[in-house]
């Protein structure tokens, strides 16, 4: 697939960090890019500056997806590419103890479910609908492609630290439904790939001190740095126009394998 002018493209958490990297890659090739986020202020400057469309969405609510899809297609016409960002994070143990009281309590469900639900259910949920819709579509070369799609995963999904049993949970259940749905969208000329990001500087290290930073960055082999969405967007770009990526999941990590803490 020849990233171009006459494709359209949905990225969702597109308005900032590895997405909003990406959406200005594929921008940049020409390409007609459509920005799902719930960040209405930081999404529509955003998009303002590459030259992408914006449109408020909210990956774990269906009705907010669908009339993101609609709004989208009509102004850029059924997306050949979807890449997945939309994502958050969080660090809780599975027991901690109450300072105040010193009882132990359990990891809580709510914020264990809201993590599953954006990072999986919603990257889920974009799947099916932008398949359907790429289904329609007519075969861009020889080989029937019709589109991609690109999903974010993490090193955590097999290397999750104490902390990220629900971060990890979600990123492995990304990871184990690439191959699956590739093998089911190959009849029509879908491919699925995932990334697997390793320590990248994004939105979520914004409130760490300088040291901290530092510190993760030393434990990245090679090269010794923190990662910039720059290059996850390099190889979304790649992943886009080489035809015979397709149900991988590819680390982008420096070679990093994440300690236990």
């Amino acid at each position: 697939m020849q990233l171009s002018k006459e494709l359209s493209a949905i990225v969702t958490g597109g308005a900032s960090g590895l997405g909003g990297a990406t959406a200005k890659a594929l921008a940049s090739h020409g390409v007609k890019v459509s920005i799902f986020d719930l960040n209405e202020a930081v999404g529509a400057k955003h998009a303002s500056d590459i030259g992408a469309k914006y449109y408020k969405c909210d990956v774990t609510n269906e009705a907010s997806v669908d009339a993101a899809f609609a709004a989208s297609r009509k102004d850029n016409g059924v997306e050949r590419i979807l890449i997945n960002c939309a994502g958050i994070g969080i660090a809780k143990r599975i027991t901690r103890k109450n300072k105040d009281t010193g009882v132990i309590e359990p990891h809580d469900l709510a914020s264990f479910t809201k993590t599953i639900q954006v990072n999986l259910i919603g990257t889920f949920m974009m799947i099916a609908k932008a398949a359907a819709g790429m289904q329609t579509l007519t075969p861009l070369n020889a080989d029937g492609e019709r589109g991609v799609i690109i999903n974010t995963a993490s090193v955590a999904a097999t290397d999750g630290q104490i902390g990220q049993v629900a971060y990890s949970a979600s990123k492995g259940g990304v990871l184990g439904m690439t191959l699956p749905i590739a093998r089911d969208l190959a009849q029509s000329g879908i491919r699925v790939c995932t990334i697997m990001p390793g320590l990248f500087l994004t939105p979520m290290f914004d409130t760490l001190p300088d040291e901290a930073k530092q510190s993760l960055a030393a434990s990245v082999p090679f090269p010794s740095r923190l990662g910039h969405p720059s290059e996850y967007a390099s190889l979304a770009c790649h992943i886009c126009e080489n035809g015979m990526l397709n149900g991988e999941a590819i680390r982008l990590d420096g070679a990093i394998r994440m300690a236990p803490r």
